[in-house]
């Protein structure tokens, strides 16, 4: 287990009798200062409230954009590990934990994906998805804890959320899977900070102050969401789970998605509906086996085979090629 010392020596956090010294670290946050913008909020009616937040929004995507390069790497990083058999692990506390559960559970039925695969570590446990257990992240050694039990290897990616970047459960989380030899990310929107100190990679976001000072629901949250959309839409396209911008491995459990497979398929390949519904049934309701049997003008078994053999890439089954990451 990794000590408090351990973690200072190796990220710089700040301690003071093993905790961190919350008050020298906030006070130099540019996510915990006062934004300009909303001076005498309380005084405005809803149109300008709603005005000054839409405005302030407006800022973020630039704020993302300033980091496609870092999010690029953690793209491939994580492509590799799903394709050789690792896990993508987030490790989150208060909002940036609900916003990583989101992504994660989100995988599954967009992309087929093993429960497994992607999954979430959130402070206070899933309890705290729907209630405050915000007292949970201050704990280093819980933070270690609870990722030691997922036991993370050099095959695995682990990606530490934090809009201060100080927390120090995740802090504490992302230090200890990457002694263990795990590849780490840091994704916050600050610059410097322990948490990106911690991990191999840092993907910051500068949104700037709050509108409401501190509340990081707001235009951090909406950072944190669109690079988690970025990595694991990245990382399953590199892997050939979508066919040019379509959702082709859409997990068919609802009435809804089998619809949506079935427009898929009739999109693909310039098909009327009986035929898709026809391919569909006969493809055991799995769009990517109908689409490569269509695609490639064969029969089931041989599509089943190229998928088998590509690892799931749908666009190389239908070429009957290799997937290299």
């Amino acid at each position: 287990m990794l000590t408090s010392t351990t973690i200072q020596e190796t990220t710089g956090l700040p301690l003071n009798g093993n905790k961190v010294d919350q008050a020298s670290l906030l006070q130099h946050l540019t996510t915990e200062g006062q934004n300009e913008a909303s001076q005498g909020f309380d005084t405005k009616s809803a149109i300008e409230i709603a005005r000054i937040i839409n405005h302030e929004d407006a800022r973020v995507p630039a704020a993302v954009k300033k980091a496609i390069p870092e999010i690029a790497q953690v793209i491939d990083h994580v492509a590799r590990s799903l394709r050789d058999g690792g896990r993508l692990i987030y490790v989150g506390a208060g909002s940036s934990g609900r916003i990583a559960a989101l992504d994660a559970s989100e995988c599954p039925p967009t992309y087929s994906t093993a429960p497994g695969q992607v999954q979430y570590i959130m402070a206070g446990g899933p309890k705290a998805l729907a209630s405050s257990v915000e007292v949970n992240e201050d704990s280093e050694e819980l933070g270690q804890r609870d990722i030691a039990r997922r036991r993370p290897t050099r095959k695995d990616v682990i990606i530490g959320l934090s809009a201060s970047g100080r927390t120090p459960y995740v802090v504490a989380a992302v230090a200890y899977a990457r002694a263990r030899g795990a590849f780490t990310a840091a994704v916050t929107c600050n610059q410097g900070t322990p948490l990106a100190a911690a991990a191999d990679i840092a993907i910051v976001a500068e949104v700037g102050p709050e509108v409401v000072s501190g509340s990081t629901r707001m235009k951090a949250g909406s950072a944190q969401k669109m690079v988690l959309n970025m990595i694991t839409t990245g990382a399953m396209t590199r892997l050939g789970y979508v066919y040019e911008n379509l959702m082709v491995n859409v997990h068919m459990q609802n009435s809804k998605l089998v619809e949506r497979g079935i427009r898929i398929l009739m999109s693909a390949c310039k098909i009327d509906r009986a035929k898709a519904v026809d391919t569909i049934k006969c493809a055991g309701r799995s769009v990517p086996v109908a689409l490569v049997m269509l695609k490639a003008g064969v029969d089931k078994p041989e599509a089943v085979r190229r998928l088998a053999k590509s690892d799931g890439n749908v666009r190389l089954a239908i070429e009957d090629h290799v997937l290299e990451l």
